[in-house]
């Protein structure tokens, strides 16, 4: 539904962008193909939003995954809030290097980094310390002007994946 500012909104009238989006959460024009959404509504336990994501960033679709974790974190118990902050914060981190915005990769990848440092060790099976060593040496490269390659873009959120 859209109003005369010409933004989609729901039906409370929040703003709410139903354009088709690429892998990486870009906006596509309305009728192309696109990745499937994430719902607004994604309540999923733990453990399953852990392999969804995982899943997610395993097929490039670092964006989406993001989007899995950010839904953990806003249901989840407040006492697991920078866990599943810092997780989503990496995923997107990720999203902006592959969209050349390095810049904002490295922060993000930064403020990931330190969420995730102060939830050593992690439920859940997390490898919150390999995840921060990987976060600093990508924010590292980052702002040292190295691209990295695709391989450095794939993470494992646990110390299984």
């Amino acid at each position: 539904m859209g109003t005369e500012s010409g933004r989609d909104r729901d039906e409370s009238g929040r703003p709410r962008n139903t354009r088709p989006r690429d892998a990486l959460g870009r906006p596509l024009p309305y009728g192309a193909p696109g990745v499937p959404r994430i719902p607004d509504d994604l309540h999923l336990a733990p453990a399953d939003s852990l392999a969804y994501a995982q899943d997610l960033l395993d097929r490039g679709q670092s964006f989406n995954a993001h989007e899995v974790l950010e839904s953990a974190w806003k249901n989840g118990p407040d006492s697991e809030r920078l866990l599943w902050q810092g997780l989503a914060q990496l995923a997107v981190g990720i999203t902006h290097v592959r969209r050349g915005n390095l810049a904002g990769a490295a922060a993000l990848l930064r403020r990931a980094s330190s969420r995730l440092a102060s939830v050593v060790p992690a439920p859940y099976g997390i490898d919150t310390a390999g995840l921060i060593a990987q976060a600093d040496a990508l924010a590292d490269d980052l702002e040292a002007g190295r691209e990295p390659s695709p391989d450095r873009l794939r993470i494992s959120l646990t110390g299984t994946g």
